[in-house]
């Protein structure tokens, strides 16, 4: 029997079936709209359905064995305690020069002569002296006598005590004079002074010819210079000082020998910094028995800083914000929170991480920058 509603009621239940189509629409829309990123209390949280789940890649701290290495330009020097530049104390005109440009010298041996009057001059003020000290001697010897017999007056053999200071104080100028020039009376009074060398190596530097007149006694004429162990001279910046030390080893590679290197000891970090350049100087200690170093050659040289332990995160995982530094931590699966971190030294794709981390912490180390945004 088919029954037949009133059509008030029909119209009651379609309005029903609508509400209820509507609300079902209404919920899935909101499920398919939910945020895929929320922040909550500085964290941020994905949902199931964000796509930045396959872009994020995390992994651990870990732990290594870290040796910084830093390389800059160098260049040869001679070193400053085996050189000397050749002044000669007297001027006059050059006789002969015993060495040329080049020349192996020992110490001792004579390198150029001077015909010099004020070695002259020189020679004869300590023979003058000497003289005038033995009659001043003889005077004040004979003073005492007449004063022990009552002959002369206790003031002539005080002058005769005064001229012997005197003349004792001159003499002891005179000779010191000799002894400054490297000369001795014994020698005689002669014009010739001969300069010999203080130290051996070889004639890196000539700026003399025999036979002309030398006045500056301020000039040198030649410099000699002990080779055998040279500085390599490097200047660093100033964030890299610390991977430095004296007594540390250094690689040196020089230009003229490609492919070559050699080790030496650091001897040297300057204790001040450069204003203009920002840099310090440090200086290698190289053996150059072989002579192959020569001053003035480019060269490469490698710092390496001592081996330690560090924690390490990739270069990727740090994001700059503001003048911070900061990497993700992944608290919980999907949740992050970001951590201002001070990073260090940085070896290849790492980068020592010195304060904000410890190891095992899961970090983001790819497209972290997506949760910054």
């Amino acid at each position: 029997m088919r029954v037949v509603l009133p059509t008030l009621t029909r119209l009651a239940l379609t309005l029903l079936a609508v509400v209820s189509l509507a609300g079902c629409n209404t919920a899935s829309s909101t499920a398919e709209n939910a945020p895929a990123v929320r922040h909550e209390n500085g964290q941020i949280l994905l949902a199931s359905t964000s796509a930045l789940r396959k872009s994020l890649v995390i992994a651990p701290v870990e732990v290594r064995t870290l040796e910084r290495e830093v390389v800059t330009p160098g260049v040869v020097e001679a070193d400053v305690a085996r050189l000397v530049k050749i002044v000669p104390p007297v001027s006059g005109r050059i006789v002969s020069l015993e060495k040329h440009l080049g020349d192996t010298v020992n110490r001792g041996d004579p390198l150029f002569t001077i015909d010099s009057p004020e070695l002259a001059e020189a020679l004869a003020d300590a023979e003058k002296a000497d003289a005038a000290l033995v009659l001043s001697r003889r005077t004040l010897n004979r003073e005492r006598d007449l004063m022990d017999a009552q002959i002369a007056a206790r003031k002539d053999f005080e002058q005769a005590e005064s001229d012997f200071a005197q003349a004792e104080s001159e003499a002891r100028r005179a000779h010191a004079r000799l002894t400054q020039l490297d000369m001795d009376k014994s020698e005689g009074t002669g014009r010739k002074y001969v300069l010999r060398a203080p130290i051996s190596g070889h004639v890196i530097e000539l700026t003399a010819a025999a036979g002309g007149f030398w006045n500056d006694t301020s000039a040198p004429i030649m410099t000699v210079a002990d080779l055998s162990s040279v500085w390599v001279s490097a200047s660093l910046p100033e964030k890299d000082l610390a991977a430095v030390s004296v007594g540390a080893d250094a690689v040196i590679e020089l230009n003229a020998y490609p492919g070559e290197s050699v080790r030496g000891p650091i001897a040297y970090v300057a204790e001040t910094l450069d204003p203009d350049t920002r840099t310090v100087k440090a200086r290698v200690a190289v053996d150059n028995s072989s002579g192959r170093f020569r001053p003035g050659m480019f060269a490469r040289v490698v710092f390496r800083s001592a081996a330690h332990e560090a924690t390490v995160v990739p270069a990727t995982a740090l994001i700059q914000a503001g003048f911070d530094t900061q990497v993700y931590i992944e608290t919980a699966p999907d949740v992050f929170e970001p951590r201002n971190v001070k990073v260090g030294a940085r070896v290849g794709d790492s980068v020592e991480a010195l304060a904000g981390l410890a190891p095992g912490e899961r970090v983001v180390v790819q497209n972290a920058v997506l949760l910054n945004d």
